[in-house]
């Protein structure tokens, strides 16, 4: 999902899916005789500074208007406050020029305004090197409003039943959480809900153990539930307990189980002697696995898988 919002906002309070951005026809970024924003380096001190910092410019001219923008700017009275104050939020040196590769918008935005939405965060309680984490993970957080930032944190305390803190944490173990589109994640709560069958407050502990169900394809988180619970016979409430089964993938879950139901090892019941659990199920090394978990070699799990 890394992908998941890499998109600018088109105004202040939204963000466009990747979809919507295939659809805009991006307006030629540069004047005709050229191309690409290399061929402007030589004369351009802002674009030579940037490329000097380890700015991408072919990854910039890709993003709708960016290239234009830079053009625009001048080193030295618009780049280089944003520079102080990109150091001063806690991006370090080595990540100016990625962060900017991403995100190149920030340097055309209004110093003040980006430093009101820093003082927001603080005011919220959020840590200095948590706002530099969660900048540095979500790089277009800073693009959107005091009003969108709070507006979103106040629907996942709400909508999620989460205290100040759990919100919190929530946010900075996914910041992306702040500047994604809201629908994916109001459609994967209603999946949770209703399709899966998971009470309230069992989503609320998958949420906050694993964010990342919030942004999941919601056609594998039930592909997933359906084999965990439906054929595997995980109750709701060992899958609430070890939600990181969600993160992986079908495939490897399907393997591991049919492997240990071929030994006559399939337990997933803590009640019972030889009990498995979901966690070393998914989470081991096929080497550690075959040998600790199945009690068998590499070589029996390749040749079984063969037979699959």
């Amino acid at each position: 999902f890394s992908d998941w919002d890499d998109i600018p906002p088109s105004s202040a309070l939204e963000v466009i899916s990747e979809e919507e951005a295939a659809q805009i026809i991006a307006e030629p970024l540069l004047p005709i005789q050229s191309s690409t924003l290399r061929d402007y380096v030589d004369h351009s001190e802002t674009l030579a500074k940037l490329v000097h910092l380890g700015v991408d410019l072919s990854q910039v001219e890709k993003r709708q208007k960016a290239g234009q923008l830079l053009l625009t700017l001048d080193f030295e009275k618009d780049v280089k406050k944003i520079l102080l104050f990109l150091k001063d939020v806690g991006i370090e040196d080595n990540q100016l020029g990625p962060f900017l590769t991403k995100n190149p918008y920030i340097l055309g935005e209004d110093l003040e305004a980006l430093e009101t939405r820093v003082a927001y965060l603080k005011s919220k309680k959020f840590g200095k090197s948590e706002i530099a984490q969660m900048v540095s993970r979500a790089p277009y957080l800073l693009l959107f409003s005091v009003e969108r930032l709070d507006n979103r944190l106040g629907f996942f305390k709400n909508e999620l039943g989460l205290s100040v803190k759990k919100t919190k944490d929530l946010v900075i173990r996914l910041p992306r959480l702040l500047t994604g589109k809201i629908e994916p994640v109001k459609e994967n709560l209603q999946v949770c809900q209703i399709e899966l069958g998971f009470q309230r407050n069992e989503i609320q502990q998958i949420v906050c153990k694993t964010p990342k169900i919030l942004t999941a394809s919601k056609k594998r988180l039930k592909q997933t539930f359906d084999y965990l619970h439906n054929i595997m016979g995980i109750p709701h409430h060992m899958l609430t307990r070890f939600p990181q089964v969600f993160n992986s993938k079908l495939l490897r879950i399907r393997e591991r189980h049919m492997f240990l139901a071929f030994l006559g090892r399939a337990q997933y019941d803590p009640a019972q002697p030889s009990y498995i659990s979901l966690d070393q199920l998914v989470s081991l090394p096929d080497e550690v696995f075959c040998t600790e978990i199945a009690k068998a070699s590499m070589q029996d799990f390749e040749n079984f898988l063969k037979t699959l």
